[in-house]
């Protein structure tokens, strides 16, 4: 069954107004109807998750006129009016976004949501910022999804607020309101070069702009894109982020690991449209390499010299994110499509961990996991004699044990790229785009990237391995903790979809190629943006002779 876009007009918008729509209906209720709430939000969630899919089937058999989907709000054509555009890398991001957000909201649905009276209004205010920040093709309307979506992870990163999380707010608060001044400096630096801040418009007037000029545009492009690396985490710029992740409740920092990628994401479109060709090609794509490299090695530093599994968490989505801003900055289109694959199975990973983590806290006592922590330090041998009488034969694992512990397994082997599952073939695609370059020898910084991504899930390994060695092993008597189907599900929802990026790698890749090849073409979008053309009046068909 295929779907025409003269079908569905409005489909562009849709993943907009739905959380907007669902937002403000739930805003005026406050405490109690918990299932009444849980259920509108849970119908907005889907209908997105419907809609990024009929979004992706019109991009891929090119519904939309050359793959690129480009929606006008209040009917003004483009540069004067708001473009919202769809390709098939944002509909794969709206895609990503609203399986994140069913899975985290499934989880919330017993505990979390119940905390907070706002819960669900801001969950909604969120998705609706990063769909916007995903669809729309205006510098103005990208800073006002930006503020919609942090406004929102402020509350929710508040919600069900002890101390640590208060401290923890205060500095991701801080932090990205300074992200947001250099957001709205930047982009005023650009308007009052180019005197434009659609993206495509300014993607075709950079050609032309004089000499003297161009300093102050690439001044305004690096004052706008510190405010991504920011979110992106980029070294020394990603401070905050271990600190939020591991103090966030758990669907929230599931949430916060797909905000990471809004940074990388924006960074990718805006780079490839403005600098990949022309007088200005090649800016900053240095900066962006060997800053994603520093980020690497920052994320494996932390993540080697922490025993909290939050930080954990929060290490390894540094370390995803500086992968993915070196593979932006070298600037080879087949590298950026593993790299793709890599932010999908990574983003999927690190959340799924992070909602584990609570499960496994349950069988993580204080006392227990000090005396492992010292039983480790001091090479304590606890194992009793071959002819003991008390020796196990063994004995059964409960359900949710053998659950937590095939969990982590999945997680850790994903995080540190290790077959047979999706991390592996992530990483092994990046390393056969960077061993095969396209008509040049391999570089030194394809070298130095390949050692790194190497050396950091070595790491990444390493340090799984010895949580898990004194959550599962070191801990002398587990109770096996009760688990809710609504938390079990999502976390085997999300590692079950890795899977399945594993089985179905060729066609993911194969789509992710033509992704990947769409954003490596700007003229396309320059044209298709520029030359789309206003809906016709009520009476134009009656005027025309």
């Amino acid at each position: 069954m295929t779907f025409s876009l003269a079908a569905f007009p409005h489909l562009v918008i849709l993943p907009i107004l739905l959380p907007l729509v669902c937002g403000a209906l739930l805003a005026p209720f406050t405490q109690g109807r918990h299932r009444m709430k849980f259920g509108l939000a849970y119908a907005s969630v889907l209908g997105q998750l419907a809609v990024a899919l009929m979004l992706m089937l019109q991009a891929d058999h090119e519904h939309f006129q050359g793959g690129i989907g480009v929606y006008l709000a209040a009917n003004w054509a483009a540069p004067f009016g708001i473009a919202l555009m769809a390709d098939r890398l944002s509909a794969l991001m709206l895609l990503l976004t609203s399986v994140l957000a069913l899975a985290a909201l499934h989880y919330a649905m017993q505990r979390w949501s119940r905390i907070g009276v706002h819960f669900h209004p801001l969950f909604q205010f969120l998705l609706m910022g990063i769909n916007g920040a995903f669809l729309t093709h205006d510098l103005f309307n990208l800073f006002v999804f930006f503020e919609v979506m942090l406004a929102a992870s402020y509350g929710l990163v508040l919600h069900g607020y002890n101390a640590e999380r208060l401290r923890a707010s205060m500095q991701y608060i801080a932090v990205n309101l300074a992200a947001a001044l250099l957001f709205l400096l930047g982009t005023s630096l650009i308007y009052a070069t180019t005197g434009t801040l659609n993206m495509a418009d300014l993607a075709a007037r950079i050609g032309a702009m004089p000499a003297e000029s161009a300093g102050l545009l690439k001044l305004g492009v690096t004052v706008l894109v510190l405010a991504f690396l920011v979110k992106s985490a980029m070294w020394p710029l990603g401070f905050w982020l271990p600190t939020t992740y591991a103090a966030a409740s758990p669907p929230v920092a599931a949430m916060l690991v797909l905000m990471t990628k809004v940074g990388a994401y924006v960074i990718l479109r805006l780079w490839l449209l403005l600098f990949s060709d022309g007088q200005n090609a090649g800016f900053g794509f240095d900066a962006l390499l060997w800053g994603g490299m520093a980020t690497i090695v920052f994320g494996a530093a932390g993540m080697l010299s922490t025993d909290s599994a939050g930080r954990m968490a929060g290490y390894s989505a540094v370390i995803s994110s500086g992968t993915l801003l070196a593979v932006i900055g070298y600037g080879q289109p087949a590298l950026v499509t593993a790299g793709l694959y890599y932010l999908i199975g990574s983003t999927l990973a690190v959340a799924a961990f992070l909602l584990l983590i609570e499960l496994i806290d349950r069988i993580r006592s204080p006392s227990a996991a000090m005396l492992a922590l010292t039983m480790e330090a001091w090479a304590v041998d606890d194992s009793e004699p071959d002819d003991s009488p008390n020796e196990p034969r063994g004995k059964g694992v409960p359900a949710a044990m053998a659950f937590l512990s095939v969990g982590f397994a999945a997680c850790a082997l994903m995080i540190a790229g290790l077959p047979p599952l999706s991390g592996f073939v992530a990483k092994f695609g990046m390393f056969h785009a960077l061993l095969n370059p396209e008509g040049e020898a391999v570089r030194s910084a394809g070298w130095t990237l390949m050692a790194l991504i190497f050396v950091s899930g070595l790491i990444s390994i390493i340090s799984m391995l010895r949580f898990g060695v004194r959550t599962f092993w070191a801990t002398p008597v587990v109770t096996p903790p009760r688990l809710h189907l609504s938390e079990v599900a999502p976390i085997a929802a999300l590692l079950l979809l890795s899977v399945a990026m594993t089985v179905q790698a060729r066609p993911l890749f194969d789509y992710l190629g033509r992704a990947s090849a769409d954003i490596h073409r700007p003229a396309n979008y320059i044209e298709r943006v520029l030359t789309e053309p206003a809906v016709p009046g009520p009476g134009a068909a009656r005027e025309a002779p």
